[in-house]
């Protein structure tokens, strides 16, 4: 499977700030053939690449008072590394974190999934996330949690990864969160799924069934958004005045939610 992937981003920087972006195509995914600019005032903007303990790939760059644009552009032919559950993942995501309050949401899931084994779990815990909230753009806030999430019983993508993993924790299943590229997404945008730690391996959960699962593109994974969010912004206010996502596949696969699957 081919798929191309862009983000382009137009940015009014109030001042000297420094930018963090998350767009780039994570490090364990071979076969891609990408590049990220940054300009100000039609000028290159010098980019320093890092790579975290997530293996995310992550671009720094400073700029100055103005307007911004980045884009970025990605042709991947290749799949992702095997991403095995480790010692260390069993015990970082299982705790509760900024977004993901598993230690306020364990009386509600033990009592809604009580007596279910482990394998029944991943299918019963997204398909009841996905009936008891309503997909409703623009009505969560960037500080929302899964708490804040459940109580309104509507959100985004990322709210539903976030009451997923947050679900999972509680019941001590390991769970952690990751943005990606979404061929298939309507309406497009960066997209945010769950996954879920099943016989060793990373499943991927999207409570809200809006894009192939096996079509997806890592960007970051993380414990929550505060790990992966596509935009940082430090020393000034800057405002996103312009943001174009698109994410295609060359096939688009039809997707059986009662089957395993990991982000390739």
């Amino acid at each position: 499977m081919r798929r191309t992937c862009t983000a382009d981003m137009t940015l009014a920087s109030r001042g000297d700030a420094r930018l963090v972006l998350s767009l780039a195509s994570h490090s364990t995914i071979g076969g891609v053939d990408d590049t990220l600019e940054v300009t100000q005032g039609g000028e290159p903007v010098e980019l320093t690449e890092l790579v975290d303990a997530h293996g995310n790939r992550i671009h720094r760059c400073d700029v100055g008072e103005g307007e911004v644009t980045v884009r970025y552009r990605a042709e991947v032919s290749g799949r992702a590394e095997s991403h095995e559950v480790s010692p260390l993942d069993e015990i970082v995501f299982l705790r509760p974190s900024r977004y993901c309050e598993a230690d306020e949401l364990v009386a509600t899931a033990t009592r809604e999934f009580a007596g279910l084994t482990r394998d029944e779990l991943l299918p019963a815990v997204s398909s009841w996330v996905g009936t008891n909230l309503e997909y409703v753009p623009g009505s969560s806030l960037p500080t929302d949690g899964a708490v804040r999430t459940l109580l309104a019983g509507k959100g985004v993508c990322r709210d539903y990864a976030h009451l997923v993993v947050a679900l999972m924790r509680a019941l001590d299943v390991p769970a952690r969160l990751a943005s990606v590229y979404a061929p298939g997404l309507d309406p497009m945008d960066f997209h945010a799924v769950a996954e879920i730690a099943v016989d060793g391996q990373w499943r991927v959960v999207d409570a809200t069934a809006l894009a192939p699962r096996s079509s997806l593109v890592r960007i970051a994974t993380g414990r929550d958004a505060a790990d992966t969010a596509f935009l940082s912004i430090h020393g000034a206010f800057v405002d996103l005045t312009e943001l174009t996502v698109t994410a295609t596949a060359d096939v688009l696969p039809d997707d059986d939610i009662s089957t395993l699957v990991s982000i390739g």
